[in-house]
């Protein structure tokens, strides 16, 4: 392999030049205690931080990127840390997925603004691993990601907790009167316990397992406890390794193909994924060009052909992210899904997939069962289409009771969150466990940012008839810590005047998940009819991101990014005159 030259760093056209303006670059890194020594010749890193004080998943990060600097310093190469936004999943509102498109910016500006030979990124929180990786695809720049880590097991009085699925099932406990307010203090400060993202299969460790996946950490990262000790060496690899990625110019466009994807989906269909995936990945996958491009044809697809093996909750029944990591981690899940994967598929070690796996075991079969002892005989999500959504739905069936594989029932419908949340509290409700929630005007226009909406509380009346599961449709997303009959991403979204936009409480909806449809038993003639007399509902924003987001996101089906964002909506962007 050829190595870069030091006058081929990127950095360079900054400090290299006997002119003016490099005089000025250099003086002012020299105000800040540098000497040339520190930059001449090496790659300037930059190690992009998500931390903050509100961000919960990223506690730890004062300490790691000190961690990664010490990588970076030991390779030769020049550490500087860029504070990137923090996306809190728990605290901002009204969604974060509102604002991983503003991240995906806040990257690719930074990277390509500043003189940046390559990047660490950290991140592990739900949105902060595809914001970070859709700006840095976007910047071109070699980089490495970082994961976070999951945090401990939850305990209260001996009993094991998760990170959200454990939230659902005593909240309902709660609401039917089983337990007192003081247990459930009990739960809320025994849940969360040290640093790290959700330790169940939620959306944050679907992403950082998916980056694993795809080739963009180093191998075994993303199954790290956040507190254990191999994390710190994990972080201080990672700087290391960048360094060595800027002199082989290992950028994404020569590390990833679309076989970098195929092996992500086969890993997310594995592991129990957040249905949450779906929309990440498609984005990712677009951002690293069309010949990388994914969609959800592809993940039913993969559904058919790989079980699901990691038995973590909420597909599984007991096990966390702890446990998974003790059975082998990633690298031991996926030295069972060889025979699934494209081995050949490069990484960021500059090594394939393949040799990655050398030498990878596993070492609890319940926890990482074999492919003939799975926990679901197909993958974890399955597609569905139909009339009520033209290009796609999403539903978790390993993570749902397979009664509700096949039924038809009626549809009983809230136009916003509100109504709904009151109507299922209200003990009189009309309803029965035959009956189908609909949530809608909750999509990536209409929520706004398509919050976690979509596993709608089983209505009071049912829970204390001991009800725990029915089907709920929505065109918002859910937690991936969450679990139930949920229909998820129903594209259109009805506040675009998509077909759940037409549904009557009353009217019958089939759902048939082992022929992937789902049709709302409605004729076209009065279909018809309905959409002549429906309304656009008023526009969320009048200014700012909000406005820009409602006119440029895309919908759930192609990933939700910006079509200004995307890697086809115009030509490359070159690098930045420096005059």
């Amino acid at each position: 392999m050829t190595k870069k030259t030091c006058e081929e760093l990127r950095s360079a056209r900054w400090f290299a030049p006997d002119d003016v303006r490099s005089f000025g670059h250099r003086s002012r890194v020299m105000q800040l205690g540098y000497g040339p020594e520190d930059w001449e010749g090496k790659p300037v890193i930059a190690i992009l931080n998500t931390w903050s004080d509100i961000g919960t998943c990223h506690g730890h990060f004062k300490q790691r990127v000190e961690d990664v600097k010490r990588g970076v310093l030991q390779a030769g190469g020049f550490p500087l840390e860029l504070p990137a936004l923090s996306l809190s999943e728990s605290l901002v509102k009204p969604t974060t997925m509102l604002y991983r498109n503003m991240l995906a910016m806040d990257v690719e500006e930074l990277l390509r603004s500043h003189p940046i030979d390559g990047a660490v990124l950290m991140g592990g929180c739900d949105k902060t691993t595809p914001g970070l990786v859709l700006g840095a695809l976007s910047a071109g720049v070699p980089f490495i990601y970082m994961p976070a880590g999951p945090m401990l097991r939850g305990n209260v009085k001996g009993k094991i907790l998760g990170s959200g699925s454990d939230t659902w099932k005593y909240w309902d406990e709660r609401r039917a009167g089983k337990i007192n307010k003081a247990q459930w203090l009990e739960v809320e400060g025994g849940i969360a316990r040290s640093h790290g993202h959700c330790m169940t299969m939620g959306t944050a460790s679907t992403m950082t397992g998916i980056a694993e996946a795809i080739g963009l950490t180093l191998p075994g990262a993303s199954s790290i406890p956040a507190v254990d000790s191999n994390h710190i060496r994990m972080a201080t690899k990672c700087g290391r390794r960048i360094v060595g990625m800027v002199w082989e110019d290992l950028t994404p466009a020569k590390l990833l193909s679309r076989a970098s994807f195929e092996n992500a989906i086969t890993v997310a269909m594995a592991m129990g994924c957040s249905t949450n995936a779906i929309i990440h990945l498609v984005a990712m996958s677009r951002r690293a060009g069309e010949h990388c491009a994914v969609g959800l044809n592809d993940f039913d697809a993969a559904s058919r052909k790989v079980p699901v093996i990691a038995n973590i909750r909420p597909s599984g029944d007991s096990y966390l992210m702890e446990d998974f990591y003790y059975a082998g981690g990633m690298l031991g899940m996926m030295s069972v899904l060889k025979d699934h994967l494209k081995l050949d598929a490069l990484t960021v070690t500059g090594q394939s997939l393949g040799e990655n796996l050398v030498g990878a075991e596993v070492y609890n079969h319940d926890v990482i069962r074999p492919l003939d002892n799975p926990i679901y005989a197909e993958g974890a999500l399955a597609v569905l289409r139909g009339n009520l959504a033209p290009d796609g739905c999403v539903i978790k069936p390993s993570a749902c009771a397979p009664r509700y594989f096949q039924h038809t029932g009626p549809a009983l419908v809230f136009d916003d969150y509100p109504s709904m949340k009151a109507a299922v509290e209200d003990e009189n409700l009309d309803v029965t466990a035959d009956h189908i929630l609909i949530l809608r005007n909750a999509g990536p226009q209409g929520g706004p940012g398509m919050p976690e909406w979509g596993m709608l509380p089983i209505p009071l009346k049912l829970v204390k008839q001991g009800v725990k599961d029915m089907l709920r449709i929505s065109d918002a997303r859910m937690s991936g810590t969450s679990y139930g009959a949920c229909i998820l991403h129903v594209a259109p979204e009805a506040y675009i005047g998509g077909p759940l936009a037409l549904v009557k409480t009353g009217d019958l909806i089939t759902v048939n998940v082992p022929a992937r449809s789902i049709h709302l038993e409605v004729s076209d003639d009065e279909l018809a009819l309905r959409r002549a007399a429906w309304m656009p509902p008023p526009r969320r924003f009048e200014r700012g991101y909000g406005w820009m987001s409602a006119r440029h996101i895309q919908q759930a089906d192609t990933g939700c990014d910006f079509d200004f964002l995307e890697t086809s909506f115009g030509a490359p962007i070159g690098e930045p005159d420096i005059y």
